[in-house]
Order: C-alpha cells, then sequence, then structure tokens
C-alpha cells in the first residue's frame, strides 16, 4: 500500500522504525473471513458485525492485574458469552467444545505470544436419553448425580513453542441454573477453583459479569442530553469466565520480574474451520482460526472503524501496526469528532500520539508525549528495543503495587495500579476513556463537560477479595418488568476489594501529566527507562 503524504507525515513524527505500514495483513484476515463457514468474530460486548453468529466465541472483556491478596502473582480473567440472561434455559450457558480459548502474554514487546494459556472444553451428559433438564435435582456439588450436564476441560501452556498440559479432564462450574437447583454456588466455584503445578490457580465457569457501564453512550452520546446517563446495561447480567493466577516469574521475560516487570496481555478464541487448498480436488480439512481478540476494552469497539472490525479479530497483534486505516484511526479517533458535533467540546489536535503510546506502545517518556515511565516493553531491562513494533495489548506493570484503596479512574487519579496500566474489575474503563481521548492523559486535567462520564462508576454487586475475584451469578431475572420486583443478585457475603475514594474534581485529576519518574515498590524500587544504547 502507497503512504499517502499524511501518512508519511505521521510517520516522521512517530519514528519510521515504529511503524511500517501495509496491507498484506489485512488482506490475510480479509481472506480468512470469506473462506471458512460459520466463522465469526467479535469481542468487547458485540461491538464487530459477526459476533451475533457465534456469542461462545465472543470475548467480552480481559483484566490483568498484581494480585491484592497476593501479590508475588499477577491475575488474569477473560470472560465469553455476553448478555447471559440468568434463567436462561433448558440449555443454559456453556463454553464451545469446538473452541480454543487462549489467554496470551507477550514479556518482549515483539507482539508475540512468549506464554500461552490454552482451554479446550468437552461436554458430558448423564442422561440426554431421558432427560431435558440442565440438573434433575438439587446440586450440592459438581460430581453431584442430580448434575446431567456437566463439562470438562485440559488446560495448556506454551512456552518457546513447546506446549505441556498442566491440567487434565478436570470439571468446570456450571451454569447457576438458579437458588432452587443450586442455593450455595460458593460450594461449586470453591471445587471448581484449581491448584496449577508450579504454583497458581485457575477457574472455569459462571460469574457476574463486572462490566458496568451506561451502553447507551452508543446512541449518539446519550442524544446529547447528559441527564440521560446513569443505567448501568449490563447490572444483572452474567458471562461465562476464566480466570488464572501464576507467579510472577512465569510471565517475566528471562523470568524475572524484578529486571522485567512490564507484560502485555490479550486473549482470543479459535475455531476449527475449513481451509480450502490450492491443488485440482478440493482438500476440506480442519484447521484453527482466530475468530475473537481482545486486549485493552474498547478499541475494537469505538476505534477501529466498522469496515475493519471482524478482520482486527483475526490479526495477531505483531500485524496491527501493518494495517495503516485502523493506525490512522488511533492517531485521528472518530470518538472525539462525535463529541464535538453532540457536545460542542473542540476534539484535540492530531496525530494523537498520546493514544498511540497507551493503546500500542505502552507508557514511556521516551514513547510519546506522556511524560511517565509507567508500562511499556521498553522498560523492561533485558528488552531488545530492536524487536518492539506497535501493538494492541493489555500493558500491566507487575511491579507497581496494589492500591490499598484503589480509585475507579486509575491512572488518571494517581492510582498506578489500575488502568491503563492492567485493568482491575474495579477501574471504570468508559469514564477512563472519555477522559483519555479528549486528552486528559497528557494535560493531567479532567474534561470538565465529561467529569461526570456515564455516571455508572461501581459495579451492581461487590467484588470478592480473594481469587477468583469476580462476583458469584446472577439468579433473578434481568426482565422483571415495570413493576417486578428489585433485582436480587443472590450474592454471598463478599467484601469489595475496590473501595472508592471521594469523587474527584478536575484538579484531583494530575496524575499522568505530572508524574515524571516512578517510584515502584516498597523499597523504593526506582522504574528506569533502558538506556536505548544498552
Amino acid at each position: 500500500m502507497k503512504a499517502t503524504p499524511a501518512a508519511s507525515g505521521r510517520r516522521r513524527l512517530l519514528d519510521h522504525s515504529l511503524l511500517v505500514l501495509g496491507s498484506g495483513a489485512l488482506a490475510t484476515a480479509m481472506a480468512v473471513l470469506t473462506l471458512g463457514p460459520g466463522v465469526s468474530s467479535a469481542s468487547s460486548h458485540r461491538e464487530a458485525p459477526l459476533i451475533a453468529g457465534d456469542p461462545r466465541a465472543d470475548n467480552t472483556d480481559v483484566y490483568a492485574f498484581t494480585s491484592p491478596d497476593k501479590t508475588d502473582t499477577v491475575t488474569m480473567v477473560a470472560n465469553w458469552i455476553p448478555m447471559e440472561e440468568p434463567n436462561g434455559g433448558p440449555n443454559f450457558y456453556a463454553f464451545g467444545d469446538d473452541l480454543r480459548y487462549n489467554i496470551k502474554v507477550d514479556n518482549d514487546g515483539d507482539g508475540n505470544s512468549d506464554v500461552t494459556y490454552t482451554w479446550r472444553f468437552r461436554n458430558s451428559y448423564r442422561d440426554a436419553a431421558n432427560q431435558f433438564l440442565y440438573n434433575t435435582g438439587q446440586v450440592t456439588s459438581l460430581n453431584d448425580p442430580d448434575l446431567n450436564f456437566r463439562q470438562f476441560y485440559d488446560l495448556v501452556v506454551t512456552t518457546k513453542g513447546k506446549s505441556r498440559t498442566i491440567l487434565e479432564n478436570v470439571p468446570a462450574a456450571p451454569s447457576r441454573t438458579g437458588k432452587a437447583s443450586m442455593p450455595d454456588y460458593t460450594t461449586l466455584r470453591n471445587q471448581a477453583t484449581l491448584n496449577l503445578p508450579g504454583g497458581g490457580k485457575t477457574y472455569a465457569g459462571q460469574a457476574e459479569d463486572p462490566f458496568f457501564a451506561d451502553l447507551r453512550v452508543f446512541d449518539l452520546l446519550y442524544g446529547g442530553d447528559l441527564s440521560e446517563r446513569g443505567q448501568d446495561t449490563l447490572a444483572g447480567y452474567n458471562v461465562n469466565t476464566i480466570a488464572i493466577q501464576v507467579p510472577k516469574s512465569q510471565l517475566a521475560l528471562n523470568g524475572n520480574s524484578s529486571r522485567n516487570p512490564v507484560i502485555g496481555i490479550w486473549s482470543t478464541t479459535e475455531r476449527q474451520g475449513v481451509t480450502i487448498s490450492d491443488s485440482r480436488e478440493a482438500q476440506h480439512k480442519k484447521d484453527w482460526k482466530q475468530v475473537s481478540r481482545l486486549g485493552n476494552p474498547l478499541v475494537n469497539e469505538v476505534v477501529v472503524p466498522i469496515k475493519y472490525k471482524d478482520a482486527f479479530n483475526t490479526l495477531n497483534p505483531s500485524q496491527d501496526r501493518t494495517v495503516q486505516p485502523v493506525v490512522d484511526k488511533v492517531l485521528d479517533p472518530i470518538l472525539p469528532k462525535l463529541i464535538q458535533q453532540v457536545y460542542g467540546i473542540p476534539a484535540p489536535p492530531t496525530p494523537r500520539r498520546d493514544l498511540f503510546e497507551i493503546y500500542l506502545t505502552g507508557i514511556c517518556k521516551a514513547c510519546g508525549p506522556i511524560q511517565a515511565d509507567l508500562n511499556a516493553h521498553r522498560l523492561n531491562q533485558d528488552a531488545n528495543l530492536k524487536k518492539i513494533v506497535p501493538a494492541e495489548e493489555l500493558r500491566l506493570n507487575t511491579a507497581v503495587p496494589p492500591t490499598a484503596l484503589p480509585n475507579r479512574l486509575g491512572v488518571l487519579a494517581g492510582d498506578l495500579a489500575g488502568f491503563p496500566n492492567g485493568r482491575r474489575l474495579a477501574d471504570d474503563v468508559i469514564d477512563i476513556s472519555l477522559q483519555a481521548v479528549e486528552g486528559a492523559a497528557q494535560t493531567g486535567q479532567l474534561v470538565p463537560a465529561l467529569a461526570d462520564g456515564d455516571k455508572v462508576d461501581t459495579n451492581e454487586v461487590p467484588f470478592g477479595t480473594t481469587f477468583p475475584y469476580v462476583a458469584l451469578p446472577h439468579t433473578k431475572n434481568v426482565n422483571t418488568g415495570p413493576n417486578g420486583p428489585e433485582r436480587n443478585a443472590e450474592q454471598s457475603t463478599m467484601k469489595n476489594s475496590a473501595a472508592e475514594l471521594p469523587a474527584l474534581t478536575t484538579s484531583h485529576a494530575t496524575a499522568i501529566g505530572g508524574l515524571g519518574a516512578l517510584l515502584l515498590g516498597a523499597g523504593g524500587f526506582r522504574l528506569r527507562r533502558r538506556n536505548k544504547n544498552s
């Protein structure tokens, strides 16, 4: 693809070594979408056109954070199947047995996974011939004979191209079919939370959807009337959750999280499809194709144009910089123009190197205009700077300790353990993203007109204080009707691990703009950017 003068100018501004724009990856992705039957891809609550056809493959959200109660580990949570209505029987919600669910970690910044965790599920019925029920009586354990439908999985970890199975044929927690069927879901969850060899834990099963937002933002930003905000669209819904907690050393470059604390995380879903060979006789064989991908929240929803959403979800992060239409929309995003059109708030000038830094390189003084060394791969002391490429990943600096009193606005509010340095369950990514797209990451000041965001500041139920942290599944119907009783989350007693600080004012949001050097860890370890020549 021949570069336009404008694109050439952007490359000069961003350093030609970082952007090598082309069309090969996009063309390949488009071809994948046209070859396989039944292929669909999307993430983050149905934002891509093909998601309606394949909800079991739809990854809704990814979270990654240093475990608050076990600070030598990292917890990664990925959710699938958006908008699970409680009491959605008789089949309820199962992981796809024809899918591979992955959580991937890039520790050297080349946009490729260095550590991949893969979950494969299989279905089992105790009695498929004479029953229609998911469970035939009250379920008190995962091996209860009244649990008719069960799922088992293998967990495989791949490092340096070598794979090994670390869990085999172990049970996932079932969908919560209701208070009568599963009165003590905590017990089922505990039984499905398994220890990993070498340290760590994993959980697969249903959970309350931790994402909170008023998604009427997509109705022309509340139709220009900010008084319309405040309804949590996701309240009452569940998701299927895969969570894993592992020692930091298992994820860090060279196994050394002290020298190399920064990692990039994303999740993918792969489906077996059809590959057409170029021989004279058509040969059909099963091949794994990536159909869903998610790193940072809202990127595919509000940054990537509709035309490229499905193709984007088939790409590896190492390919992102080669897709000029997507890179252009990071540098010149659509959302600020819409905000200006609806509310008259001037869009920040382009090119948006701050957004390029947040989404594609990580935050460091050498990466862009945000004057802080926070979570770029080039902060790893053993990183090969020549191999680092811009790639859309959720980046986490594991040297930043958990915050005693987390703030929902994360780094914008001076809470360095929050989004966009990883993502905790209680981080208000809608409000953070609206402020960032309006330039708050550079100025260190909230945009006053959008200071209240969507006015949904917390989840409707508390999160847990121990792994897997997500709340228990809801059992009451979301659709209770206009005169229906108030929703009952049917939660066990769980303390919220994301206590809120007092509401921020514009003057309080000074974190990124004036941080300078960051002091990380109790010992006062100062994270230094490696010398470019080292």
